[in-house]
């Protein structure tokens, strides 16, 4: 019997004040190290990682925080009617109306600070105009780099987010192939997957589904938009799906379903291989590794004359981060210089495509690398899946 995993019923409480202060602390040490007094950090549209990981607000249209060593915090929100929310999401944090001109409203909380020309660390994509107005008479430093590498090893609290995560999405991913399938048009499908988290407290992340005939084929890699096409007995269902507990912490999940049919010889080739190097590079989730090996593990893809459309491995749990990694015939970046290390938690998901991309199977999961090796924070069933 499958162990079914962490209670997913209950909502995540979220994270802790002394997490953020972990945060924070870690955050200063980088300012530190750059000799920097003042951080900014920006996100906008719900997405950009460092203004949720900082303070815990889930970005909406935008959002600044001004971090000075010493100083409160100062958490700017750009829509007037969110700063209640914001206040009582964000207790350690001034919150404030951003005003009409943000960066105009950093500039005056700068000079209130007493740092009218003093350089100011940034993290986040910063509009050009908010750039241009804040760079006047004063250097900006980018810090994405030395904030991506706080993010890269996960606390004990954000490990307990992603197991929880990782609980909402199996629920989601058991909810999509409870029976009937065959005669569901994604859009049903995708609603299956949404209610499932939704219900219990959970957030959106992603849901991409694939869905095409395994006698003819025309697709090799999950879709990021749900068409209106039913499913019909004999297709073959790839997806990928994330529910969330907090902005940026989501599990994942990768599988492919054969529906009302045997798996044609060719799904079942596809999936063999996806699987040996699902297997094959889960083993090598060790600290010290170099991820040269997790790609070289990979070989039996184009042995067998395969290939890859969608990422091998990729860290994953607090935003989409290194390493990043393809296959061996989609090497579309060089392979970083990075080595393993306790705490990292990475996607490893092999999606196995035929040279002509008509055809393709996906597999894989998030886990977490440990001193004793790969842990698994899912409990759904690895292997084909079948659906009627």
């Amino acid at each position: 019997m499958t162990d079914p995993g962490p209670d997913a019923t209950t909502a995540f409480a979220g994270f802790s004040p002394a997490e953020f202060a972990r945060r924070r602390s870690a955050f200063e040490d980088v300012l530190a190290a750059q000799g920097l007094a003042h951080g900014l950090l920006y996100g906008a549209n719900r997405s950009g990682a460092a203004v949720p990981w900082l303070t815990g607000w889930p970005v909406t249209r935008e959002a600044h925080v001004l971090v000075t060593p010493g100083e409160p915090d100062v958490l700017l929100v750009s829509f007037f009617n969110h700063v209640p929310e914001a206040a009582r999401r964000v207790p350690q944090a001034d919150v404030r109306f951003a005003g009409d001109d943000p960066a105009a409203t950093v500039l005056e909380l700068l000079a209130q600070r007493g740092a009218e020309h003093a350089a100011v660390g940034f993290v986040g994509p910063l509009p050009y105009h908010q750039h241009a107005a804040l760079s006047a008479g004063r250097r900006l430093v980018d810090l994405r780099a030395q904030h991506t590498r706080l993010r890269l090893h996960k606390s004990t609290e954000e490990v307990a987010a992603l197991t929880a995560a990782a609980a909402l999405t199996d629920l989601a991913v058991r909810a999509l192939l409870e029976p009937p399938v065959a005669g569901c048009t994604e859009h049903e499908l995708v609603a299956r997957i949404e209610s499932a988290y939704v219900s219990r407290g959970g957030t959106h992340h992603i849901h991409y589904l694939g869905i095409t005939p395994m006698a003819d084929p025309d697709r090799c890699v999950p879709a990021q938009w749900p068409g209106d096409r039913r499913v019909r007995r004999g297709d073959v269902l790839t997806f990928e799906i994330s529910a969330g507990v907090a902005p940026d912490y989501s599990g994942q999940l990768l599988r492919t379903v054969v529906v009302g049919a045997d798996p044609s010889p060719q799904v079942q080739r596809l999936h063999d291989v996806a699987e040996a190097v699902l297997n094959a590079i889960e083993a090598r989730l060790r600290p010290g590794v170099h991820v040269a090996e997790l790609v070289a593990a990979a070989d039996p893809i184009e042995d067998a004359g395969f290939t890859t459309v969608d990422d091998l491995v990729h860290g994953f749990g607090g935003g989409y981060l290194p390493p990043v990694l393809g296959s061996r015939s989609r090497a579309v970046r060089p392979t970083p210089d990075v080595t393993l290390e306790a705490g990292m938690t990475v996607v490893v998901q092999p999606n196995v495509s035929r040279a002509d991309h008509r055809l393709g199977v996906q597999t894989g999961e998030l886990l977490l690398v440990t001193d004793a090796g790969a842990q698994r924070l899912h409990h759904f069933p690895r292997g084909l899946q079948r659906a009627s």
